[in-house]
């Protein structure tokens, strides 16, 4: 079994709780849907077992952006607004700083890579408090070295 695959409790425990972040966040869960299937995990410092960090590698995030604006455009005002970063940006839109109909792609670019990036702490975190981190990084240490 694959250390992404032994991920995969941990993950879905791990969506269940991160669903009212998203909430929070500039996107929508459609839109956060995207950003996951688009990022692949990976383990920086895999050999070193106090640096060693798990990533979510964002590279791929553009090819789903179009995706997302095609998404934000069909959402209803109500939840667009919603969707736009809450009190904030409507702030932001009135003074004239958020995009009137949503978030242009280099903001929901962010807005999506700091969210996976706070994912994956959690995740690694989540992982660390049920004694699990270390098994997975020796896994993905030995499936590096494999190839």
């Amino acid at each position: 079994m694959s250390w992404t695959d032994r991920l995969v409790g941990a993950r879905m425990a791990q969506d269940r709780e991160f669903g009212d972040r998203v909430a929070e966040s500039s996107l929508s869960h459609q839109e956060w849907n995207l950003v996951m299937t688009a990022t692949e995990f990976r383990i920086e410092d895999v050999d070193d077992p106090e640096q060693a960090r798990l990533v979510g590698d964002t590279s791929k995030l553009p090819s789903v952006v179009p995706e997302m604006d095609r998404i934000a455009s069909e959402q209803p005002d109500a939840q667009r607004e919603q969707s736009s970063g809450g009190m904030f940006g409507s702030i932001k839109s009135a003074l004239g700083m958020g995009g009137g109909g949503g978030s242009d792609d280099a903001e929901r670019t962010a807005a999506a890579e700091e969210l996976v990036d706070e994912y994956t702490t959690q995740l690694q975190n989540r992982l660390e408090a049920n004694g699990r981190w270390e098994e997975i990084r020796q896994v993905a240490a030995e499936e590096r070295d494999r190839k």
